[in-house]
């Protein structure tokens, strides 16, 4: 199929903050949704103005909800940076990856798979191991087979492709900041992150797992996210 997506029709497809993105830009910003958020922005959005204000280029790929940074995911994703770098010039900026949940196992995946490697990927309570994930909760069987129904081979090896945990030493050697908050019961710390980290650091990977106490899944409170914006901001200063 040819390609669909341009900066025209950007909107159609993906939230981008360039009119409230101050220049020089200085990079770019994919925030991944988590598992079932459909959402499309009319208005920027607080994150859109926040980043804006910092010159970097916030976008929100459109993508399926559940999608799970499947081969389509990643392709779209594709597009919409290649399209966004066109129509505004940033061929050679670079990308951060980052998202929650889901969104977070986007964010570490897509940079295993992505036609621009991201520079630094930031993650909220992501999903690291999707074959164990995939029967962690009744909820969740329907949509990672309804992402990975086409592939070829076991679904053990489908899900080992977009899981993190399977794809260490296959992800590009950049630095990745996970936090995890410890009362999380839709995606376990000690199943995921805990376990990612270490066989991340065995690997001689740059990562680093911040623990954020009492509060549960996605829940980062003022602090964790001060915490989750200065890692991005950190990296273009």
């Amino acid at each position: 199929m040819e390609k669909v997506i341009d900066f025209q029709n950007i909107r159609s497809f993906a939230y981008v903050n360039d009119r409230v993105c101050v220049r020089p830009v200085k990079g770019i910003i994919l925030n991944f949704f988590g598992l079932g958020n459909a959402t499309m922005y009319q208005n920027d959005t607080m994150d859109g103005e926040y980043y804006g204000a910092c010159g970097l280029l916030y976008i929100v790929p459109y993508l399926n909800p559940w999608a799970w940074m499947n081969r389509a995911a990643v392709h779209i994703t594709d597009e919409i940076v290649e399209a966004v770098s066109e129509g505004l010039g940033l061929e050679n900026l670079p990308v951060v990856s980052s998202g929650g949940s889901m969104g977070g196992l986007s964010a570490i995946v897509y940079t295993a798979y992505a036609k621009r490697t991201p520079a630094l990927c930031v993650a909220n309570c992501p999903v690291c191991d999707a074959v164990f994930h995939y029967g962690e909760r009744p909820d969740l069987p329907r949509t990672m087979y309804s992402a990975l129904c086409g592939y070829e081979g076991t679904l053990e090896e489908a899900l080992e492709s977009i899981s993190p945990l399977h794809l260490v030493g296959k992800l590009p050697h950049i630095p990745y900041r996970i936090l995890h908050c410890d009362e999380d019961r839709a995606v376990a710390i000690d199943r995921h992150s805990l376990p990612f980290a270490e066989k991340m650091r065995a690997a001689g990977y740059d990562i680093s797992l911040e623990i954020v106490h009492g509060r549960g899944h996605c829940d980062l409170g003022l602090a964790g996210h001060r915490s989750f914006a200065a890692h991005i901001l950190g990296f273009f200063e």
